[in-house]
């Protein structure tokens, strides 16, 4: 029931884990598709030959989006690739695996983490707020961290917490557009970042935790990130929708 066709989207973090697997499923709804990568140029370059195989425009775009500059460059391509933009999907983050607490927290991972986590998606959403028309979406990727923090971890929890609180404000901003700013925060993910934490018997340690009885795909998350794009969606903003199997609530 879901058709982007003719729509325009920008998905970051789009070469592998939840960003390829929710460009690919904006391809199956009929979208256009570009992603922003950092440097995952082979995997990026599949993920595209996927999206063209569906028979919509696709690009692949290099680019450190913790920069203004390079986050300009990204969204001047989507321009000229495709025309313009309806969705955007800021999607591009980092979880430095390395469990530390907070008295032993460097500067560097304190500021990189919220340079990768929170500064590119200001400078994403500031430019889709200037280049969405009536009818765009905006969805951002937080985490379930953000809700409930994830001790050493807190630098992660901090920037996606701070991820949520921008889409309700950003939600209100945009509303009279009739552009809808809505955010997807999962909990556990079976997906390359997540493969450091999955050592040993970790990953049925962390299944037990969650009550549905199974970690997340990628495509467990990019089913909701999608439907938030959709016309079926479109009386929705400022929400966060979790995706975790009940995790969050289980304290």
């Amino acid at each position: 029931m879901i058709s982007l066709r003719g729509k325009n989207a920008l998905v970051t973090g789009g070469s592998r884990g939840i960003g390829a697997a929710t460009a690919l499923l904006l391809a199956d709804a009929g979208a256009n598709v570009g992603i922003g990568y950092r440097s995952r140029e082979a995997e990026a370059a599949e993920v595209v030959r996927e999206i063209a195989s569906r028979g919509v425009k696709a690009f692949a775009h290099a680019a450190d989006l913790a920069s203004a500059e390079a986050t300009q460059g990204l969204f001047d391509r989507a321009r000229r690739e495709l025309g313009g933009l309806d969705i955007f999907i800021g999607n591009a983050g980092i979880w430095p695996a390395e469990a530390t607490p907070v008295a032993e927290m460097s500067d560097e991972r304190w500021l990189e983490t919220m340079r990768q986590n929170v500064d590119s998606i200001f400078y994403g959403s500031r430019l889709a707020a200037r280049m969405l028309g009536s009818g765009g979406r905006i969805v951002l990727v937080s985490s379930t961290a953000g809700q409930r923090g994830e001790a050493f971890h807190a630098d992660y929890g901090a920037s996606k917490g701070a991820i949520i609180s921008f889409v309700k404000s950003f939600a209100i901003e945009l509303a009279p557009r009739d552009i809808t700013v809505n955010s997807v925060a999962p909990g556990w993910v079976d997906t390359d970042m997540s493969a450091p934490a999955f050592g040993g018997e970790e990953k049925e340690r962390i299944r037990r935790t969650i009550p549905i009885g199974r970690i997340a795909t990628a495509m467990d998350i990019a089913g909701p990130i999608v439907f938030l794009c959709s016309e079926q969606a479109r009386h929705i903003t400022g929400e966060v929708l979790n995706v975790n199997g009940g995790a969050v609530l289980c304290g």
